[in-house]
């Protein structure tokens, strides 16, 4: 499962932001032990550094991007996706511009805390929570249902 993750989410667990920091562990945690694809544009991670430089320090903000970027696959921010995200005529240019990284990448899921932001979108959106309930629902195949 490839999954495009939104600033936000990565802000979540990297500046440990409650009551969201957990949902967001639990998918970097997927994506750690290989149950998942993580996939970020370029400019998240600057957006990324320069806020929590801000906030937590140089050394802080230097390793916990080194560490993520160990994690994910990032998409360019390129002439093409800047193109496709203008011609998508969102009110959010950079909301455009994360969709059109999905877009590009070929995730499955595109997840943010803001579902509302990407309405417009044919990327298939979901939330931290909605997505971490999927990992704790156990496969049931036929024979598993069968009386025995």
């Amino acid at each position: 499962m490839r999954l495009f993750l939104d600033t936000n989410v990565l802000l979540d667990v990297l500046a440990d932001r409650k009551p969201y920091a957990n949902d967001a562990a639990l998918i970097l945690s997927a994506i750690e032990s290989g149950e998942a694809e993580g996939v970020i544009a370029a400019h998240t991670a600057t957006t990324l550094f320069y806020l929590l430089e801000r906030d937590l320090g140089l050394r802080r903000a230097n390793s916990a991007l080194a560490d993520l970027l160990k994690l994910v696959e990032v998409v360019a921010v390129d002439h093409d996706r800047l193109l496709h995200a203008m011609a998508m005529n969102w009110e959010d240019f950079e909301d455009a511009v994360q969709a059109a990284c999905a877009a590009k990448a070929e995730v499955d899921y595109f997840v943010t805390r803001n579902p509302s932001d990407f309405s417009d979108s044919d990327l298939e959106i979901i939330s931290p929570a909605e997505l971490v309930a999927t990992f704790s629902k156990p496969d049931v195949t036929e024979d598993d249902e069968s009386p025995g």
